[in-house]
């Protein structure tokens, strides 16, 4: 066993957070007996990127019961949990993170779990598979493929493939039903305003909340804004995802117009300088500023901070920075990923759906290694049908099931 976090003897407050979880995650304790039954990854070593929280450390047990020796680190620096990297750390696994790490510290950990040549990578942004490509191209061809749980690392994997620099298989995660419906419109809703709302501890409700992209997250985050009493704006770039918002009853604009009427401004977008220099000069003194999008760059926190002409922390977690105007733009953990950085991230239950379907997509690596002749590859329906299933069966919920003659009539 190896290991690089910051202290072992915080693994009791870990393991209390797992325990919590474990109570609270079904699906994936159903997984969990069927993998100690098959073990469908002995003798395969799992390198993990995902943010370190008690969720994810609750997938990596799942795995490790199916047989896979894992290799764990984090996907962002604040998401890290010492604790529960610790309690990680205590029952066996090789766990690299610490909470708080610089950037160079992160990618010295991103290192440490590829350069054991790991057989499958389950990755959220996309660090792990562009380190492997770009350092370590020797160990490729041990590699059986990977799966991908966010927007962003889909689109870096996009790139990739178009530019001719994948190497392996992966798997589409965050497009799975299962999860984008669920994880990202409800998960993503609920866990951004938890992370603001126990940062600021302001009220919601009468504020302009200008929400920056429509995708399923953003819908997430606009409609809890609303349910909260918040008067909410969308900006996009797409036309298509902005008539959806009109018609959700949202007022839509650029953002050089909404710059001036916000109040808490969330950016959901995948891209970079969403909210730039010219948006801060607008905007209202005491307007906050907060990302649900992967990477700390939607908002330009660096360029605020060189335009500012002082900055100081307001409150943990919050740094307040003031213009030349004199006017106090605030940001809310820096930029990063918000429900993660000031928060514990989407709830059990979510995160429930979101790993079965990681868990599953391994499992389909492994089954069918060699014989996965594509690189970019959607999570199978029948994955998707499972995972609901399942899910609906812990709800007590039962539904209609097509007869043989409504089956010939519909497929023929």
């Amino acid at each position: 066993m190896a290991s690089h976090i910051r202290d072992i003897n915080l693994w009791e407050s870990g393991e209390l957070k797992l325990s919590w979880v474990r109570s609270h995650m079904p699906l994936l304790d159903g997984i969990q007996k069927d993998f100690e039954q098959s073990k469908p990854f002995t003798g395969l070593k799992i390198a993990l990127s995902v943010h370190l929280e008690a969720k994810t450390a609750h997938l990596c047990e799942v795995l490790a019961s199916g047989g896979a020796t894992m290799y764990i680190t984090g996907s962002n620096p604040l998401s890290t949990q010492d604790d529960v990297a610790a309690a990680l750390v205590h029952e066996g696994l090789n766990v690299f993170a610490v909470h708080g790490c610089n950037e160079e510290e992160y990618f010295q950990d991103i290192r440490k779990v590829l350069e054991v040549g790991p057989n499958i990578i389950i990755d959220d942004g996309g660090d792990l598979v562009t380190t492997l490509h770009k350092e370590f191209p020797e160990l490729i061809p041990a590699v059986i493929g990977g799966c991908e749980e966010t927007t962003t690392g889909i689109l870096r994997l996009k790139a990739m493939a178009a530019a001719g620099e994948l190497k392996f298989p992966m798997m589409l995660v965050n497009d799975a039903d299962c999860k984008h419906l669920f994880d990202n419109r409800y998960g993503t809703g609920q866990s951004v305003w938890d992370g603001i709302n126990r940062t600021t501890n302001l009220i919601v409700a009468g504020k302009y909340v200008v929400v920056a992209g429509y995708g399923w997250c953003g819908k997430g985050v606009a409609m809890r804004a609303k349910g909260m009493g918040a008067k909410v704006i969308v900006t996009e770039v797409d036309p298509i995802k902005a008539m959806e918002a009109v018609m959700d009853g949202f007022q839509v604009m650029p953002m050089l117009d909404a710059a001036a009427l916000g109040d808490i401004f969330v950016t959901v977008t995948g891209c970079e300088d969403v909210i730039g220099p010219e948006h801060f000069l607008l905007m209202k003194d005491g307007a906050i500023c907060c990302n649900a999008g992967h990477f700390d760059v939607e908002v330009a926190v660096a360029k605020l901070k060189a335009m500012a002409v002082s900055h100081k922390p307001a409150r943990n977690n919050i740094e307040g920075y003031v213009l030349e105007n004199g006017r106090t733009i605030y940001i809310i953990a820096e930029g990063r990923l918000v429900n993660l950085a000031a928060g514990d991230g989407h709830p059990a239950e979510i995160m429930d759906m979101s790993f079965a379907i990681q868990a599953l997509s391994a499992r389909y690596l492994a089954q069918n290694r060699g014989s996965i002749g594509t690189l970019l590859n959607n999570v199978p329906e029948e994955i998707d049908r499972e995972v609901a299933l399942r899910k609906l069966a812990d709800w007590g919920i039962k539904i209609d099931v097509l007869t043989e003659q409504q089956q010939k009539y519909i497929f023929g």
